[in-house]
């Protein structure tokens, strides 16, 4: 056999290299395409300033976050909105805080600096349940809108703060808008058609409300009346973060099996539906079962107790009761 030269050589090095590049190029861009769902400071510092990252920080007055607290301090390069000030909730046919139309969230989203190719890391407070609910319902908004690429900050901004050696911006950021396409998701997605055949059809409909709403002892401002969806299991709000973090994912497979759903969402026949008052507290359930745990057949119902009271012929259940 004949020696090759060493031009001849150095390309074959290079057509080597050039294949292994071709073949890690598509992997490497189909591990972005589906970020974890929970990323953690670590990760964020590391990532943070990359074209495709925006860091989308939701602090608002359900915790202890407004603009002004943003304006304070905020991860670098953060843009701001507020969850219940910044259109992320709309009133649609009497019904307040619904998933605003495709048009109003191409522009909410777009105004933001966040096209369909950005990876979005998702900011609350860090302080509980009421808080993370927030990001969640954030983070389905964009599911829902067709965007996969979308992450909360675990511990959220609480946890970043924890190290003074972090850097921290203050001010406010402007965003350079871009263009953002809604691919509408309905299959996690359920109005009241869908809660009523699923209460037919004896499929499971989880309650994430406190207690006290669930008996019926209190209601929302806005719901007409007191009292849960009969035949409603209850998982209250309280026990989906601890410690100021989202339960993980052994807890929350814990808390889906005292409820009889250890096998919830391994197919359709298994959906489960989650319900509040507003689709905020339900967000954060149906984040831990589908992103979590990976069991897709779970759904919000977005209007929740407000739209469910808003007719008056919908039946109701006051503790044991059926009214």
């Amino acid at each position: 056999m004949l020696a090759r030269s060493p031009l001849v050589r150095r390309f074959a090095a290079f057509a080597a290299l050039a294949a292994l590049l071709q073949i890690a190029v598509p992997q490497s861009a189909a591990a972005e395409a589906a970020p974890r769902p929970l990323v953690d400071v670590a990760w964020l510092l590391e990532n943070n300033g990359r074209d495709d990252l925006v860091v989308l920080d939701v602090r608002n007055e359900l915790s202890s976050g407004s603009e002004a607290v943003y304006r304070a301090g905020h991860i670098p390069g953060a843009v701001y909105s507020n969850y219940l000030k910044s259109g992320w909730r709309t009133e649609i046919d009497g019904v307040p805080a619904q998933l605003p139309r495709p048009e109003t969230l191409e522009a909410l989203i777009g105004e933001l600096g966040i096209s369909n190719d950005s990876h979005v890391v998702i900011v609350s407070g860090g302080e509980d349940a009421h808080d993370y609910s927030s990001a969640a319902r954030v983070y389905w908004t964009f599911k829902v809108a067709g965007h996969d690429r979308v992450s909360i900050l675990d511990g959220g901004y609480r946890a970043y703060a924890a190290d003074s050696a972090n850097p921290v911006e203050t001010g406010w950021v402007d965003p350079m808008p871009d263009i953002f396409t809604v691919e509408l998701r309905d299959d996690i997605l359920a109005g009241r058609e869908e809660v009523a055949a699923a209460q037919a059809a004896g499929r499971p409909l989880v309650d994430t409300r406190p207690a006290e709403y669930f008996t019926g002892e209190t209601r929302h401002t806005w719901a007409k009346r007191a009292g849960t969806i009969p035949g409603a299991l209850s998982l209250p709000e309280s026990r989906l973060a601890e410690g100021g973090r989202i339960v993980d994912a052994a807890r929350a497979a814990g808390l889906l099996a005292e409820l009889g759903l250890a096998e919830a969402g391994s197919d359709a026949d298994s959906e489960v539906i989650y319900f509040c008052n507003t689709g905020h507290w339900s967000a954060l359930a149906w984040f831990l079962q589908s992103e979590v745990l990976g069991r897709k057949s779970a759904r919000v119902y977005d209007g929740s107790m407000v739209d469910w009271t808003a007719e008056a012929d919908r039946p109701l259940q006051l503790g044991a009761a059926t009214n």
